[in-house]
């Protein structure tokens, strides 16, 4: 059987670059070597890719069949490493272009997630260098993150208005635009996504945090932070959480895989999107792939169908005229 050349593409420029390296050995070390060539191509945080970069002419890569980017936030999340990818014609895991950059933007898919009718939280945007007044429409506890990142880099949860321009400020270091938004008293569940015209969603899992909220620390330091999955939740509250976490896969137009993050407010008994990642961690203690493997799809085969969702989009990709 001739083998796949996979290109796994992963480090990145952006604060994600260790949870990146990290995610990516887990990947390989699930790919089976007797179907996948693996090829590895680190970017290191200054933007080297080493041992080469991909060409941007079509036809100018002939030993790789398909890209696995493993590139967490800024500089391969956000639409930039998928807009080299299309400009090689080279099939890619996960999202496109457009699906990842509105995506990356939490404020702008907060946007598209409430033209469709999806719950999001109240919000306001803060521009760094911008020198406006700062509104506090509603009540603190409020939390303070970049608009461009993840894994919870950059975010603070404020509890005073002393306290509010100093998390802005630490919130600019890492992105130009910054969202404040209400801090929602309650419990904290992801959904995993996979699929392209027709996705669908595995069980819920619920989070723990082991500290006031489940910041970079919590997630890849401490250890401490407990998982369950499947989710306590009735069976209304899982159809619930799986309807909208394919319903915002479907507002950003995403394909391939997505993980989907949610607020249960436990005052009114609401779920509201947090934030949806198109390049979610696969790290050992990652909870996409843990999240399928609880709904019958283990870690090998989820790769498998990943790669597989890949081809079927180049495929169907090739049928668009791009000339008169």
């Amino acid at each position: 059987m001739t083998k796949l050349r996979v290109a796994v593409l992963y480090g990145g420029r952006s604060g994600e670059h260790e949870v990146s390296l990290n995610s990516a050995e887990s990947i390989i070390k699930a790919m089976d070597p007797a179907k996948y060539d693996v090829q590895r191509i680190l970017i290191s945080k200054a933007g080297r890719w080493q041992p080469r970069a991909i060409s941007p002419e079509p036809g100018a890569n002939p030993d790789i069949d398909v890209v696995f980017p493993v590139l967490h936030g800024t500089f391969g999340e956000d639409g930039t490493v998928q807009g080299l990818l299309e400009l090689a014609d080279l099939p890619y895991v996960g999202a496109g272009v457009l699906a990842s950059s509105v995506s990356m933007d939490k404020e702008v898919m907060k946007r598209l997630c409430a033209a469709s009718g999806l719950p999001v939280v109240e919000h306001f945007v803060v521009r760094r260098d911008s020198g406006e007044m700062l509104p506090e429409p509603f009540d603190f506890p409020m939390f303070v993150k970049p608009a461009n990142l993840g894994s919870s880099v950059g975010i603070s949860k404020v509890r005073s208005s002393a306290d509010l321009e100093p998390a802005i400020g630490f919130a600019a270091e890492f992105d130009r635009k910054i969202i404040v938004e209400r801090a929602i008293v309650g419990r904290e569940f992801e959904c995993s996504v996979l699929g392209n015209e027709r996705p669908k969603a595995s069980v819920p899992c619920e989070i723990l945090p082991s500290r006031d909220f489940y910041d970079y620390e919590d997630k890849y330091l401490l250890n401490k932070a407990q998982t369950v999955v499947p989710a306590d939740l009735t069976p209304e509250q899982t159809r619930e959480i799986q309807r909208l976490a394919v319903a915002c896969y479907q507002a950003v137009e995403c394909e391939g895989m997505a993980r989907v993050d949610f607020l249960l407010e436990t005052a009114t008994g609401k779920f509201f999107i947090n934030e949806i990642n198109t390049i979610p961690g696969f790290t050992s203690i990652s909870m996409y792939p843990k999240m399928w493997e609880a709904s019958g799809l283990a870690y090998p085969a989820l790769i498998d169908r990943l790669i597989e969702l890949a081809m079927e989009r180049h495929d169907l990709r090739k049928a668009t005229r791009y000339s008169r």
